[in-house]
């Protein structure tokens, strides 16, 4: 059953990881929508909590530890919607299931490890790196197993989708019917985001240059896109983080925030998942 993200009020931006130390790399943006207004008479997105992984509880920065922590922070969540930075699927080329929850109910059994994950794909794709149709249409840089990404789509799936399908304690949009009083999951990109609105940069990195133009992202999205921080040093938090996986959270956490915009069209996502940008 499918559906669209619903009249959330509630948003949660994450931007993923699958390296050894995930919990160093993995934030969590948090907001909700206001009435406060800065720069027009519309409605804005609060953000009231941007925070690695780490610091959730029970998390530490082992990936194991760290993913555990934040399957249990997003089961303690209700009538919330996550976005998600990683692909929630593969090409449907390479899916063998005819469901998409059958597929990652069954992907531990198919790929005990990233390596294997990855090896497999290029094997069924003939070395190609396959795109979804999604991954084309919101003009996503990576195939899901490309060598930069395939450990995030490895444990994202693994370690979060599976477990939350399988116990039913989320529902995961747009291949899923919302359930109430369960939190409800999408998979973003925050390069996509950038990219439709046609601010997208290199803003990755230390010195004054990238700190500069993770600024005029943050601006872009707070004079165009109503985007409110909570507080000053909470808005400097993300600036100063120079792998830019804080700002990544919140383009996230907005992405999410407009996600009832996008209405799905393609059958192919009831297999391959959907990227709401």
């Amino acid at each position: 059953m499918m559906s669209s993200a619903g009249n959330d009020k509630l948003f949660i931006g994450v931007d993923f990881s699958g390296a050894a130390m995930a919990g160093k790399s993995i934030w969590l943006a948090s907001g909700c929508t206001t009435t406060e207004s800065k720069f027009s008479n519309h409605s804005g997105l609060k953000i009231y909590d941007c925070r690695r992984a780490e610091t959730l509880p029970g998390s530490g920065r082992n990936r194991d530890l760290c993913l555990k922590a934040l399957r249990n922070f997003v089961e303690s969540q209700q009538d919330v919607l996550i976005g998600f930075d990683f692909p929630f699927g593969l090409p449907r080329e390479l899916v063998k299931e005819d469901s998409w929850e059958s597929f990652v109910l069954n992907f531990p059994e198919h790929y005990n490890s990233p390596q294997q994950f990855r090896c497999a794909c290029l094997e069924k794709s003939g070395r190609r790196e396959l795109k979804r149709v999604t991954d084309y249409d919101c003009r996503a840089p990576f195939s899901p197993y490309n060598l930069r990404i395939f450990r995030q789509t490895y444990y994202g799936i693994c370690d979060l989708l599976n477990p939350l399908v399988r116990t039913k304690k989320a529902s995961i949009l747009p291949m899923q019917e919302a359930m109430p009083g369960l939190p409800r999951l999408i998979e973003i990109c925050p390069a996509s985001t950038l990219k439709a609105h046609n601010c997208y940069s290199s803003y990755k990195g230390r010195g004054t240059d990238k700190y500069n133009k993770r600024l005029i992202i943050l601006q872009f999205l707070e004079r165009e896109k109503n985007l409110i921080f909570n507080t000053g040093e909470l808005r400097e938090k993300v600036l100063k983080d120079s792998a830019g996986d804080a700002l990544d959270s919140v383009i996230a956490l907005y992405a999410s925030s407009k996600a009832k915009e996008l209405l799905p069209e393609s059958k192919d996502l009831e297999i391959e998942g959907y990227t709401y940008y």
